[in-house]
């Protein structure tokens, strides 16, 4: 055939294609070998691919087919690289250079380690170089300068260190420079005002010093963001000539002086601006009410003084508003005279306007604030007057803060209206009058804090009805009658109860055995009688129990169950009979213990906390005997009075004993009511969270056999996890060592020591002990001690390689308490801490098990947008916790994933998504496991697929349709309640079973 007979033949387009993709196996074009080439290169330095992301890369596919490859269909080159968070670890090579076709490259969200190859410098055709959340060390190399192509360089979260190449004021086309969470150092260069280009620059979390250079004014800058850094100087004089910014941020630094008065003007584009935790001062610019689309002002945290511009309330567009923590008001009596003017933006979501000096009448006004308004935080002010029933109105508050202040008279029994209400502070006022009934409506009321108030009557019994409430804090006031029951039934939630300084009576409800999550309960200084209930015991998460000053009578019971209780206060009642037993086994938790003034007798044991008497007390306790010598008590009857009668001492040896132990007993009993009085006038707000005493740093290295590799269970971003045994009980601890040369390392380590004073939830991680010293080569050495988990994580029980195939796989209702589990311990993160703490890495491998399986989670300081992110990495583990499929399994390529696979079978058949060794039977047996879901039922099925629903929910594309974790947990735990009500009962598993013989999944058994 002649080649013009052959070029008249039509061919179709999409034949034409198809015909060049089937030919790529066999056909190569010129000088693509040394693509293939190295891409096998980058592959070889890998050292982790087990979700198989790179099966295909084998001959039997044309390297352009392989995953995350992109070729051009003229010349068969690679052009893009896109393996983002395909769960890959190991070295980039430097054979990705030779890529010389490449304009984008996307290796995000992975665990690659070591340095940024040079070579990359060498693709100049490469537009787009995204290497975000990985480990990356050493410094940024400046040949990538030489990549004169780039729109975007994104290396955020790694850990790079050195100082921002100077050269990259070449980078001409550059529109997105995002370099935050680094460990850089230095200054800003001043060639950056040479991308004339540049839209985006995040330089957030870094060591940068110096000042923001004057020259960035030459570039098209709109988001601009260098918080969290060291540095320095008055606002940035550059930003007042970017007309074009909307986003400005520079939280957490050490910017001072004041705003310019007329920033409003200059700055008609802006939409945020961000400069909390600063130390600027002087007045708000009025000018700010000029930039018509100002959505969000934060100025938390600074010395601002005068007034909050009346203006403010012509800002259509304002949803947040933080200006906590200042100096506003001036303490003048018309300092709140702009809420009636806030009143006119109806898209105020976030009012805080907390520790400041304003002062006055509350306006009834407030309750003409934009129906949107979820947060409201007027706390440490000088207000005065009455809360108006209008507050009612604000029905989509789920914050209202407005403790110490100065207000008066009755809550208002409109209160009750607020029904998405989950944080009401009104502590440290002069309230008077009930509790309204009403406060029951307020069904998911999570926290109530009405102290240091002048409320009496009863506690109503409506607060039963608030099923959501974890916190009850009513200390200080003029309660009276007993504790109801109905309020701790069950199915409570109750984390903190504090009812001490009030006049509360009759027996303590032996239904307090019912909360099952309390960690603290005070129930102090009332007249509260009858004997302490032994189903305290049943309160296994409790650490701090406070029942001094009561009319307890009986002996204290054996409390058995209560293994982690850190401080036991039993002090002034008639309690009678010996020190018991399991005071004295609780060496690994008791920190301190009061049993002074009661009727006790019998041994002072001398092991553990009975040998610290800085540690307990029993003074005042005429029968005891025995201790250690600093006690001072007589000897036990047994050595004080031999059989021998020669031995025995005279009446006049004993009457000065026991005159000498009256007189010791009087002295101590004057010194504790002196001690108590003065402590009455300056008694501070309860703080939850203790230390254990400091660890020694040769303690901890004894404890690893010297930080032994074998004893290496883990490792992260800020140092290395060692498992450990210390003390001579040989408690089994997990060691986590600071890399202080981690870029803020030193700066977590505080932070988790000092979140220990507020955080505390019975799904987190317990930090047992901090060491601070310095090592054996005289370097500083920072460690955190936690609780070590038995069971491992989670994804072990999902996934179980050859060494854990032992295991048995977790039932259904096993899968729904861990992520119960998790689902609480994220609500009480995202909503229930004073700064959102979020976790930021949610996967099986970081939800860790105890011994009975309850799950814990450890947690990282986060900023406000990011919970949302939690909120999906949550959905994701829900499916994959029930599909038992990992997000990056094999099935899921291109535009097909987890959610979509949940989807399209979700409506055909919903145990078809299930992990199918939910449904194991004897090993070897095939199990129709639709056969066994229709026996248990409809109901069972319908829990099954509101699960799913959950997952999906969680997982949605955009943070709008997704759910906040309070309400996810709200619901995981009906679900919980409508399954066990269908007859499936199931105790969580108690240890680890070998896997001879599975559960069987049948209604009538205690497996699913």
């Amino acid at each position: 055939m002649s080649s013009s007979h052959f070029c008249s033949v039509a061919f179709p387009a999409v034949l034409i294609l198809e015909l060049m993709i089937t030919s790529f196996a066999s056909c190569s074009a010129p000088g693509n070998e040394t693509d293939k080439i190295a891409l096998q290169e980058f592959r070889s330095l890998l050292t982790d691919d087990s979700a198989g992301t790179l099966a295909s890369w084998n001959d039997s596919l044309h390297f352009c087919r392989w995953t995350g490859v992109t070729c051009g269909l003229r010349h068969q080159r690679v052009t893009a690289l896109n393996l983002d968070g395909r769960d890959l670890a190991g070295t980039v090579s430097p054979y990705i250079g030779n890529l010389s076709f490449l304009r984008y490259l996307n290796l995000a969200n992975n665990s690659f380690h070591g340095f940024i190859p040079s070579e990359i410098g060498r693709l100049f055709r490469l537009e787009n170089l995204i290497l975000s959340h990985n480990a990356l060390g050493g410094g940024i190399p400046r040949n990538l300068s030489m990549c004169l192509s780039l729109v975007t360089l994104e290396l955020d979260y790694n850990r790079l260190h050195n100082s921002i190449p100077s050269e990259f004021g070449s980078l001409s086309k550059l529109q997105t420079l995002s370099l935050p969470f680094n460990n850089l150092i230095g200054r800003i260069p001043a060639s950056i005002g040479n991308l004339s280009n540049l839209e985006e620059l995040d330089l957030l979390s870094n060591n940068l010093t110096g000042g923001v250079p004057i020259s960035i004014s030459q570039t098209r800058l709109k988001f601009f963001q260098a918080g969290q850094n060291q540095l320095t100087g008055g606002f940035p004089s550059a930003l007042y000539n970017l007309s074009s910014l909307n986003t400005i941020s520079l939280t957490l630094g050490l910017f001072s002086g004041s705003i310019r008065r007329d920033i409003g003007l200059l700055l008609p584009n802006l939409q945020i601006l961000y400069l909390a935790v600063n130390q600027f001062t002087g007045p708000i610019p009025d000018s700010l009410s000029n930039i018509t689309n100002l959505a969000e002002i934060d100025f938390y945290g600074n010395n601002f003084t005068g007034h909050v511009p009346a203006s403010f309330g012509g800002l259509q567009n304002l949803s947040w508003l933080g200006l906590g923590f200042n100096f506003l008001g001036s303490g003048t009596t018309d300092s709140l005279s702009f809420l009636a003017d806030l009143a006119n933006c109806s898209n105020l979501e976030m009012l805080d306007l907390q520790h400041n000096q304003f002062k006055g009448e509350l306006p009834v006004s407030v309750g003409n604030f934009s129906t949107q308004l979820e947060r409201l935080q007027l706390s440490t002010n000088r207000i005065r007057g009455r809360i108006p029933e209008a507050i009612a109105n604000l029905f989509s508050l789920h914050l209202l803060y407005m403790n110490d202040n100065m207000l008066t008279g009755n809550i208002p029994m409109s209160i009750g209206r607020l029904s998405n209400l989950q944080y009401l502070n009104l502590g440290k006022n002069k309230l008077t009058g009930h509790i309204p009934s009403t406060m029951g409506n307020i069904t998911g009321l999570i926290r109530l804090y009405l102290y240091n108030n002048s409320l009496e009557g009863s506690i109503p019994l409506s607060l039963g009805d608030c099923k959501s409430l974890q916190d009850l804090v009513l200390y200080h006031n003029k309660f009276t009658g007993t504790i109801p029951s109905h309020m701790i039934r069950p199915s409570s939630l109750i984390i903190f109860l504090d009812v001490s300084h009030n006049s509360l009576s009759g027996p303590l409800p032996p239904d307090v055995g019912n909360l099952k999550n309390l960690i603290s309960l005070d129930v102090s200084y009332n007249q509260i009688s009858g004997e302490i209930p032994t189903t305290l015991g049943n309160c296994l998460g409790f650490e701090e129990l406070y029942m001094q000053s009561n009319h307890f009578r009986g002996p204290i019971p054996q409390f058995k169950g209560l293994k982690g209780i850190r401080f036991l206060d039993l002090s002034n009642n008639n309690l009678t009979g010996q020190i018991p037993e399991f005071l004295v086994n609780l060496s690994s938790s008791l920190q301190f213990l009061n049993l002074s003034f009661n009727n006790l007798e019998g041994e002072v044991p001398v092991r553990v906390i009975f040998g610290n008497t800085s540690a307990f007390e029993v003074d005042g306790n005429q029968e005891l005997c025995g201790g250690i010598p600093e006690l001072r008590l007589p000897s036990c009857p047994a050595k004080l009075f031999p059989r021998s009668m020669k031995h025995r001492p005279s009446k006049w040896v004993v009457d000065i004993i026991i005159c000498a132990s009256c007189a010791v007993a009087l002295l101590s009993l004057i010194s504790l009511f002196w001690l108590r009085n003065s402590k009455k006038e300056h008694l501070p707000t309860r703080s939850f969270g203790h230390f254990h005493e400091r660890i020694s740093y040769d303690a901890l290295f004894k404890a690893t056999d010297g930080f032994c590799s074998s004893k290496l269970i883990g490792s992260g971003s800020f140092g290395n996890v060692y498992r450990g045994t210390l003390g001579p009980d040989g408690k089994i601890v997990a060691i986590k060592v600071l890399n202080l040369q981690q870029k803020g390392a030193f700066k977590g380590f505080l932070a988790e020591c000092k979140a220990l004073s507020s955080i505390r939830h019975h799904n987190l991680v317990k930090i047992l002990t901090a060491c601070s010293s310095i090592d054996s080569h005289r370097n500083e050495f920072k460690a955190l001690v936690y609780e070590f988990m038995v069971n491992g994580n989670l994804d072990i029980w999902l996934h179980p390689n050859d060494e854990h195939m032992q295991f048995k796989p977790l039932s259904f209702l096993q899968r729904l308490n861990i992520t119960i589990d998790v689902a609480s311990a994220l609500d009480y993160l995202h909503h229930q801490c004073r700064t959102p703490i979020i976790h930021c890495d949610l996967k099986p491998s970081n939800i860790l098990l105890d011994d009975d399986f309850t799950a814990h989670i450890k947690y990282g300081m986060g900023v406000r947008p990011s919970t949302s992110g939690d909120v999906y990495s949550f959905g994701i583990l829900l499916l994959e916790t029930f599909t038992g499929r990992r997000p990056t399994d094999n099935i899921f390529k291109e535009n097909f994933n987890l959610q979509k696979f949940v989807k399209s079978v979700l409506s055909k058949r919903a145990t078809g998504i299930l992990d199918q060794s939910i449904f194991c039977g004897e090993v070897g047996e095939s199990m129709d496991e639709e056969g066994i879901w229709r026996d248990c039922g409809t109901d069972q099925a319908k829990c099954l697929i509101s699960v799913f629903e959950i997952g999906l929910i969680c997982s949605a594309e955009s943070p709008k349709d997704r759910k906040d974790m309070n309400g996810v947990a709200r619901d995981l735990l009906s679900i919980g309640d409508k399954f066990l009500n269908t007859g499936i009962h199931e105790d969580r598993i108690q240890s680890p079973a070998p896997r001879d013989r599975c559960e069987v999944a049948a209604c009538s058994t205690s497996g699913f």
